[in-house]
C-alpha cells in the first residue's frame, strides 16, 4: 500500500521501469539460448508485478481524489490500513495528521511504516476521531 507522496513517486518510477522491460521483452525476439517457457514466464512475472504496482497507484489516486466514503474493515487487523486510507482520503499528509494530534511528523511516519503496531488503543481511537472516522461493525464470538 502506498502511504505517502514519496512512495507514490517511487511506485510510479518502478511501474515505468516494468513497462519498459515488458515492452523490450515483447518487441525483441527471444534468444535461442532461452527456452520459450522461461521467456513467457519472465514476461508473465513482469506483467503480474506491473499490474500490482498499477493497482496500488490507482488505489492511492482514488483515495487522494476524495476516495470512497466507506472503507472495508473486516477485522481489527485491517484497522491500520483503514486509518491510512482515511488520512489520504481526507487529503491529509502525515505531517498534517501529526499537527492535528500534537505529535511530530516522524511519529506518524513510524506508526504508518509499521502499520500502527506500536500505537496503543487510545492513540488509534484518537487518530480515528481526528480523521472523523466512525468504525461500526459487530463483534462475533468464534467457537473453537
Amino acid at each position: 500500500m502506498i502511504k505517502n507522496e514519496r512512495q507514490y513517486r517511487i511506485t510510479q518510477s518502478w511501474a515505468a521501469k516494468f513497462r519498459a522491460s515488458l515492452e523490450e521483452l515483447t518487441t525483441k525476439p527471444r534468444p535461442k539460448s532461452v527456452h520459450s517457457k522461461m521467456w513467457e514466464a519472465q514476461k508473465a512475472g513482469i506483467q503480474s508485478q506491473l499490474r500490482d504496482l498499477e493497482d496500488e497507484l490507482r488505489e492511492y489516486e482514488k483515495l487522494k481524489s476524495g476516495g470512497p466514503k466507506t472503507l472495508e474493515l473486516d477485522s481489527l487487523d485491517a484497522l491500520p490500513k483503514v486509518l491510512i486510507q482515511a488520512r489520504i482520503a481526507a487529503g491529509l499528509t502525515q505531517e498534517d495528521l501529526a499537527s492535528r494530534l500534537g505529535l511530530k511528523p516522524q511519529q506518524i511516519q513510524r506508526y504508518e511504516a509499521n502499520d500502527y503496531q506500536t500505537a496503543n488503543l487510545a492513540r488509534l481511537l484518537e487518530i480515528a476521531r481526528v480523521l472523523n472516522l466512525r468504525v461500526r461493525d459487530r463483534a462475533e464470538l468464534v467457537q473453537k
